[in-house]
């Protein structure tokens, strides 16, 4: 299938020594994945009120495996308030046949059949404290459940996201776990998303780190971020550059930057730095970015990189700017 992107995954790279399947990863210094309710304001980050992310399971793999949600709910610790909570978050997981290789899958905006496939659980979770801080688990699953696509490695799973009602933001995580009641990472496991809605850190020490993969055919890339409110610079790390920048967007705004890719940059993963503004604290920063081929195709962005992380280059300086709006 031409729509399919031809990856080739080597499964032992998924087990890089110091990664989980935790989602966001440690090593990606994100906090949060972020949906807000649908009745939301795109100015606090979340473009479009829904996050779609897919989890690769090897063809290996004859237990049952689990997807887990963090502070799956909208209240107390972790979310973030407008007015008083009354945002209804609904989690969907999905399977079978289309459920990935579907087009409209791979689309920027949720539209068309990007709900495709067999529906294997669903759960709206109300704002209510009962999952505040808590894990709860959509499973088993056969991973024979999945859609398989030899092209990513094994059996695909979708979970979407969505802000049903309400203006909050929900801030929440996802693990790939072999156990109902932990967190204990399946060997050769993955997940990705085509458009990452996440929570900056409010540490101005730490650097963001996402992880699009660059197949074959591409020879540029359009790197498109949303919202980051002036809060630093964007950088691009490859295996050859040592970093490139990228134009960095305002407060409910979107900014592209083309960049050209070489031929050892292909097969490879990019490392997209969101690298804070050390003399400006901002807080509580919500960003949306997704990147594109020369085609206008989404390109998949990893939790764990393809091949491993580029070498890292963060020594970006900044000049003092006024902070206008607090998201």
């Amino acid at each position: 299938m031409k729509s399919i992107l031809r990856i080739i995954i080597v499964l032992q790279l998924f087990t890089t020594p110091g990664f989980s399947q935790q989602v966001p990863a440690v090593e990606e210094n994100i906090p949060f994945l972020v949906t807000f309710g649908k009745e939301g304001e795109k100015s606090w980050g979340d473009d479009d009120f829904s996050q779609t992310y897919f989890f690769v399971i090897p063809k290996f793999q004859v237990k049952p495996i689990y997807i887990r949600v963090f502070d799956a709910e909208t209240s107390a610790e972790f979310d973030e308030k407008k007015g008083e909570y009354n945002t209804k978050t609904k989690f969907s997981v999905y399977g079978g046949k289309e459920s990935f290789t579907c087009k409209d899958v791979r689309l920027k905006d949720p539209a068309g059949k990007y709900k495709s496939g067999n529906l294997l659980a669903t759960k709206t979770f109300i704002s209510s404290e009962v999952y505040d801080g808590e894990w709860y688990t959509f499973g088993p699953f056969n991973p024979t459940e999945g859609e398989l696509v030899t092209e990513y490695g094994g059996y695909i799973f979708k979970v979407i996201a969505e802000g049903i009602s309400g203006d909050d933001g929900n801030l929440y995580k996802y693990f790939l776990s072999s156990s109902p009641t932990e967190n204990k990472a399946i060997e050769g496991g993955n997940a990705f998303t085509f458009e990452y809605t996440f929570r900056l850190s409010d540490s101005q020490k730490d650097v963001a780190h996402l992880y699009p993969y660059i197949e074959q055919n591409v020879y540029s890339v359009r790197v498109s971020n949303f919202d980051f409110d002036n809060d630093g610079a964007v950088n691009i790390v490859s295996m050859v550059k040592k970093g490139e920048l990228s134009k960095a967007s305002g407060d409910n705004v979107w900014e592209n930057t083309t960049h050209l890719i070489v031929e050892k940059e292909k097969k490879t993963t990019l490392d997209v730095q969101f690298i804070k503004n050390k003399k400006v604290p901002i807080k509580n920063n919500n960003v949306t970015l997704y990147v594109t081929n020369q085609y206008g195709n989404l390109l998949p962005i990893y939790t764990v990189p393809i091949g491993g992380a580029p070498q890292r280059n963060s020594k970006i300086q900044f000049e003092q700017k006024k902070k206008t709006t607090p998201y």
